[in-house]
């Protein structure tokens, strides 16, 4: 029993107009939908997003509290490490 395949060299001429109108459509398609991305991202409201990803959040308690350091001390530490390592 043989299988349909989708290589292009078993299609009929009806199947690769077909695909070529598809080609030709996305190529198309491509830079409208690039500027509909970059669109919204330029009107993105960050907070919002994060609310619909994370769900609402009191961010003044604990686990979303600002922490009082960033991190960068800590990092600089492991780096000093790692040099006197090399």
């Amino acid at each position: 029993m043989s299988l349909p395949t989708s290589e292009p060299v078993h299609w009929t001429p009806e199947q690769i107009a077909q695909g070529k109108r598809m080609i030709q459509a996305w190529r198309e398609a491509g830079p409208v939908l690039e500027q509909l991305r970059r669109k919204e991202l330029r009107q993105l409201d960050g907070c919002k997003a994060i609310a619909l990803l994370c769900g609402p959040a009191d961010y003044r308690v604990e686990p979303r509290l600002a922490k009082s350091t960033s991190g960068l001390v800590e990092q600089q530490r492991w780096f000093m490490k790692a040099a006197q390592r090399e």
